[in-house]
């Protein structure tokens, strides 16, 4: 079973990812607090369940209001220095892009891992979508586990 967290009914749908980015201005005095502000703060994750017949509750930063949903940690696919890449090893993204236009910069750049942050890959999903890197690094698209809690 995940975690129960409150999520914009907008956005509340199984299958759905977002990174929890913390608390927003128009949280203060909130009386839902607890369950909202409840989740690991630059972790990716995903609803797993939206839960039946729940309340819809006011909410200062959601017009529709929020509802109660579980959550997981999502695994997230990103690119890393291909002599590293293999299952179960540790590695960290390879920095920043400009190249924003490039077809890989989700993946150069994915939603969720920090650049100095280490992460375990959980399996080797074979070649980036680029033709060639512009930055003429050797990458590898991977799979990293999600986030331990």
């Amino acid at each position: 079973m995940g975690q129960v967290t409150l999520i914009g009914t907008r956005l509340a749908e199984a299958g759905e990812e977002f990174v929890y980015h913390g608390e927003a201005s128009g949280c203060d005095g909130c009386p839902y607090r607890s369950q909202c502000l409840n989740l690991s703060e630059g972790v990716k994750y995903e609803i797993t369940s939206v839960r039946d017949n729940a309340q819809v509750l006011d909410c200062a930063m959601h017009d529709a209001g929020v509802q109660a949903v579980e959550v997981e940690p999502a695994a997230v696919r990103a690119n890393v220095s291909a002599r590293n890449a293999y299952a179960g090893s540790k590695v960290t993204l390879e920095g920043p892009c400009p190249h924003t236009e490039c077809p890989s910069h989700e993946f150069c750049e994915p939603d969720g891992v920090a650049f100095e942050e280490e992460h375990r890959i959980d399996e080797i999903v074979g070649e980036p979508p680029h033709d060639y890197c512009m930055l003429d690094r050797d990458l590898t698209l991977v799979e990293f586990a999600p986030a331990d809690e």
